[in-house]
């Protein structure tokens, strides 16, 4: 199973960005999937997760309001927006297949300067 992300980068404070993430190996539309995120020094937390079909979705309430997770099983990808950036949105974000295991991806790199 191979799980890339890609989309993080160097965002301004109330700036935008999309998170992709796509999936080779497995069943994509059979699992709901995750993203995670690592601030330095911290444990990764959950971000947002959604459900196999795309029907449901639930977010962290550090991000819920500005963060839309989405997915489409034509193309084995996930995508998370994330809008309204702020400083401590600074993070590796990784991407987790909620599959038999739970597969994660190498994180992209997400920094909002203060």
């Amino acid at each position: 199973v191979q799980v890339v992300e890609s989309g993080g980068g160097l965002v301004q404070p109330g700036g935008s960005l999309r998170l992709s993430c796509v999936v080779s190996g497995i069943a994509f539309s059979r699992y709901a999937m995750s993203w995670y995120r690592q601030i330095s020094g911290k444990e990764r937390e959950p971000v947002a997760s959604i459900t196999s079909t795309g029907y449901n979705a639930n977010y962290a309430d550090s991000v819920d309001g500005r963060a839309k997770i989405s997915r489409d099983n034509t193309k084995n990808m996930v995508f998370l927006e994330l809008n309204n950036l702020k400083v401590e949105d600074t993070a590796t974000y990784y991407c987790v297949v909620r599959g038999p295991q739970n597969y994660w991806g190498q994180g992209t790199q997400v920094t909002v300067p203060s």
